[in-house]
């Protein structure tokens, strides 16, 4: 009697988990035929529900189940290959902040960036974009910041690093989402290859000017404890990883290579720490993680290491300040190069 109980609760398990499974493949798919899909958004709609009441027909009407589960699984198999191999591309009508990919040559100690965004901003829609080179010396790499903007979504905020120089200058690099014009950002659209990947490469009051002073976001910064050799190193991953992206354009995933995880990609193998956590995808608790590895200042608690870290009312003093850099880092624990 045991026996028969276990194989029956044994049975009811793996038809529970078999049907979990199909069921989010089902909305899966769906999905995938609803926002990747061409045509109009009621076309797209239509596809979407034919898939799944064809994927429901096979599985619950054909007879035997042993035919209709196995068309099923090819119908799905047949639309995520599709899926899979829709390309990204480099040549969208792109929104003017977006529109130009920043990319670097390196010649012996010397970087040139070009493309790097410098706009000035009048509210989150008027706004005047302007690109500009500039060039670094990587022997002058002294440290590595990291901020966190907040938004509104409980436990997630904006990851964006900023790479300090010996002459006072930053360059910050944010990894986005590329809309096109008149495309707004949509975290279910980000798991369904809706925007292309690009890193963002400006001038810290255009990157972080407009999150403190335009769009009201909230934004901590803090000095990573980090060797200017690892630094430099780092750095010039980013810049390999811009011109690959130039050559060879990506899709942004909301979930898997978005602005934490692709640091990770980049960063992970030749870090000294292991920053795999459930943080990283909930990252608005990034700096709790950083504080727990040790990464960043250790002097306080982190309450108060976390409250001396928010740089809005500096950022909104500084405003168009060209010393804005080094306005928001005043007083600041641990900021010195």
């Amino acid at each position: 009697m045991w026996a028969m109980k276990r194989f029956r609760g044994a049975r009811l398990a793996t038809w529970v988990l078999a049907a979990l499974v199909t069921g989010l493949a089902v909305i899966w798919g769906a999905l995938a035929l609803y926002f990747s899909a061409p045509g109009s958004a009621t076309a797209r709609a239509v596809v979407g529900v034919v898939f799944v009441v064809a994927m429901g027909t096979l599985i619950v009407w054909v007879r035997p189940r042993r035919l209709g589960w196995p068309l099923a699984g090819a119908l799905f198999a047949a639309v995520l290959v599709w899926w899979l191999l829709i390309p990204a591309r480099n040549d969208r009508d792109w929104q003017p902040d977006l529109a130009q990919l920043a990319w670097a040559e390196v010649q012996g100690d010397t970087v040139t960036v070009h493309n790097v965004r410098n706009t000035v901003y009048r509210s989150d829609t008027d706004f005047d974009v302007h690109y500009e080179d500039r060039t670094y010396r990587l022997s002058d790499v002294r440290s590595l910041d990291f901020l966190l903007s907040h938004w509104g979504a409980p436990g997630i905020a904006h990851t964006i690093l900023s790479f300090g120089f010996a002459d006072g200058r930053y360059l910050a690099v944010s990894i986005e989402g590329r809309k096109e014009k008149g495309e707004g950002y949509s975290a279910i659209k980000g798991l369904f290859k809706q925007y292309e990947l690009i890193f963002v490469v400006a001038d810290e009051r255009d990157l972080i000017g407009v999150r403190t002073n335009v769009r009201g976001e909230h934004v901590y910064l803090y000095r990573l404890r980090t060797p200017p050799s690892a630094v430099r190193e780092l750095f010039l991953r980013y810049i390999a990883e811009l011109n690959r992206l130039r050559e060879q354009p990506e899709w942004y995933n909301a979930l898997t290579e978005n602005c934490t995880t692709a640091i990770q990609r980049i960063a992970g193998p030749y870090q000294e720490r292991s920053w795999l956590s459930w943080k990283l995808f909930l990252n608005g608790h990034l700096d709790e993680l950083a504080y727990d590895l040790g990464a960043i200042d250790h002097s306080l608690p982190f309450s108060e290491l976390k409250a001396k870290s928010y740089i809005n009312p500096r950022a909104q003093a500084a405003d168009a300040d060209p010393q804005f850099s080094a306005r928001i880092r005043e007083g600041l624990p641990r900021m010195s190069p």
